[in-house]
């Protein structure tokens, strides 16, 4: 009996290669995510206290009194410090006259500016001898004269000065004719640049109406 002797193609096939498989790109669902986001921020929408605006107290005078005083009380100038606010963050001050005449000086924001001049000057206000303090034993007024000028900042500045300070008598007014003239006669003689413009722009258009 013969045997069958098999050929080179033991069965396979010849002529083609095994490739390799493509890979797909995996596919993340991101819907369980999107619910953990949502999650999380109810969370802390929840959770977060909201600021609260912070307001700083004026008090200002009623508009309509039903009792008005015929005569207004004199206060002396010697417990009146004035401060002029004007433009390039500028603040001019004095206290009382020097042979009825005012000595203007200057000064800046902050606790080595204005800070310092309204301690110093309630401290001599207090030493003067001209005040009774058994009854008042804080008799300096502050004076805010504010001028076009000046910014809505430099009124919130000022009005910090006056709390940190605990300054508990202070009025905001605007600078009138006669505090534009100290300043602008002050400016000429310091050779500086105008800070009040626009007052002297606005004195000028009511001088002429």
């Amino acid at each position: 009996m013969a045997a069958e002797v098999g050929g080179g193609d033991s069965g396979k096939k010849k002529g083609k290669k095994k490739g390799r498989k493509k890979k797909a790109n995996p596919r993340i669902d991101m819907t369980p995510m999107v619910d953990l986001g949502f999650l999380l921020l109810t969370f802390f929408v929840l959770t977060t206290t909201m600021s609260t605006p912070v307001a700083m107290p004026v008090v200002v005078p009623a508009e309509k009194q039903e009792e008005q005083k015929t005569e207004q009380e004199k206060i002396s100038e010697e417990k009146v410090l004035f401060l002029y606010l004007t433009g390039k963050d500028r603040i001019y001050w004095y206290r009382g006259r020097e042979n009825n005449e005012v000595k203007l000086n200057y000064t800046t924001y902050g606790d080595k500016g204005v800070r310092e001049v309204i301690y110093k000057e309630r401290e001599k206000v207090k030493r003067s001898g001209l005040f009774d303090l058994s009854k008042d034993p804080d008799p300096m007024i502050v004076m805010i004269k504010l001028s076009d000028d000046a910014s809505y900042r430099n009124m919130v500045d000022i009005l910090d000065e006056m709390n940190i300070t605990d300054q508990k008598k202070y009025m905001l007014l605007d600078m009138e004719k006669a505090d534009i003239e100290i300043v602008q006669d002050y400016e000429k003689n310091m050779n500086l640049p105008s800070s009040i413009e626009k007052s002297l722009a606005n004195l000028a258009k009511s001088g002429a109406s």
